[in-house]
């Protein structure tokens, strides 16, 4: 793209404020700042088209298949699962697009180092988890690993720094997660600085998308004939990925996605429990449940709603991209945006100041006939890192990691 064809693509959508300062630009800058324009879906920035799903609908229990039963048929769902895993039918995708700044760390969240006495990276203690299927499988779990603009080389060097952590490199890709353009509250595009356009991460369910808009990663997709993709998050030290009696149990349901669970520590836990909305799975957040819910009881006089998500879901990759292919909702969400003011100063504002868009993998959920809701263990499963102190912290993560016998 020149400069011409920035000018009327963004005469077009009335953002031609962008360009304002391009012609003082250096050539690396004037450059950089095109392909920006180029690369940004700006078809997002209609803030009167948030297509968000409603709040309402009709929220009722979804049954999990719990611990007792899954230990019944561990021995079944394993082999399905090993045996899908052997065929490369299986992917993993690691979401770490986060810094660490919420622990005090400056860096991407999986260079956090949650040992005391040995260096563990977070990074490195999900690829020994990782590892413990290519070890069971025998054979190697294709790795694509999504990272943000502001930490994409830093990751890359530190995987490549650390041999990978002992894992076959041939078997990783990294992509980066696409970007969405920052808006003032009448839709103006915020700029971070005169060569370029304020961008945010487009939200967690903006991972296959971005997946597949990289074409190393979408090609590899297809080069290993991957049918399903289990998709995590960086912050929990304990998550098992690939995990064979979770894939098998998922494909012999006939579910096309899984999500694994655990019992809610109280019915006010922040996090999102899973049920069904008008008919078909669904997350609903904490702040969501109203009292009635929290007091709903099942057959067996447990919490209706006790079972939270983890952040680790099962999908088939066929269904993923019928989703894809519809239009994928949008959250308008309300934001403090650091921005370039008039005068070229750069601002960070104290409070909410306009827009960002995200997907959220909720939604994929939603979008998805049905979901094997299945449960694991909490303390052998979960240990989010995501404060530096108190609950769900560096702290608590430690103290799990030495009941599971890990060397930290």
């Amino acid at each position: 793209m020149n400069k011409n064809q920035a000018e009327e693509f963004l005469k077009e959508i009335h953002q031609q404020h962008i360009l304002q300062y391009f012609d003082e630009l250096g050539d690396d800058s004037k450059e950089a700042l095109l392909s920006q324009i180029e690369n940004t879906d700006f078809s997002v920035i209609d803030i009167k088209k948030d297509n968000s799903p409603s709040k309402a609908g009709t929220i009722e229990p979804l049954g999990a298949m719990k611990l007792e039963e899954i230990n019944q048929n561990k021995e079944k769902y394993r082999e399905i699962g090993l045996n899908a895993i052997r065929q490369s039918k299986v992917g993993a995708v690691l979401l770490a697009g986060g810094q660490g700044t919420r622990l005090g760390f400056d860096k991407p969240k999986g260079m956090f180092n949650i040992g005391v006495n040995v260096e563990l990276p977070i990074f490195k203690r999900l690829i020994l988890n990782l590892m413990e299927v290519v070890d069971e499988a025998g054979c190697y779990v294709p790795l694509f690993i999504m990272t943000s603009e502001k930490n994409h080389d830093d990751t890359v060097s530190f995987f490549k720094e650390n041999d990978f952590f002992g894992y076959d490199k041939e078997y990783v890709r990294f992509f980066v997660q696409d970007m969405s353009p920052s808006v003032d509250y009448n839709g103006k595009v915020y700029m971070e600085a005169k060569d370029r356009i304020s961008l945010s991460p487009n939200g967690n369910g903006g991972w296959y998308s971005s997946l597949m808009n990289n074409e190393e990663t979408s090609d590899a997709l297809k080069k290993f004939g991957i049918e399903w993709l289990n998709v995590f998050a960086v912050d929990n030290v304990l998550q098992r990925m690939a995990d064979p009696v979770f894939v098998g149990a998922t494909i012999d349901s006939g579910c096309v996605s899984g999500a694994k669970v655990v019992k809610k520590a109280n019915p006010d836990e922040k996090v999102g429990a899973m049920c069904k909305k008008d008919g078909h799975p669904y997350i609903i957040e904490y702040y969501e449940m109203s009292d009635e819910l929290k007091a709903q009881k099942d057959e067996s006089g447990e919490p209706a709603y006790n079972y939270g998500v983890i952040l680790n879901y099962l999908f088939r990759t066929d269904e993923l991209q019928k989703i894809v292919d519809l239009e994928f909702p949008v959250h308008v969400v309300e934001k403090k945006i650091p921005y370039m003011n008039e005068s070229g100063e750069y601002i960070k504002p104290e409070e909410p100041n306009g827009y960002k868009f995200e997907g959220l993998i909720l939604d994929m959920i939603m979008m998805l006939k049905d979901c094997l809701v299945f449960e694991v263990e909490r303390e052998r499963e979960f240990a989010p890192v995501k404060n530096k102190e108190g609950v769900d912290s560096v702290v608590s993560a430690r103290e799990l990691l030495r009941k599971n016998g890990v060397e930290i």
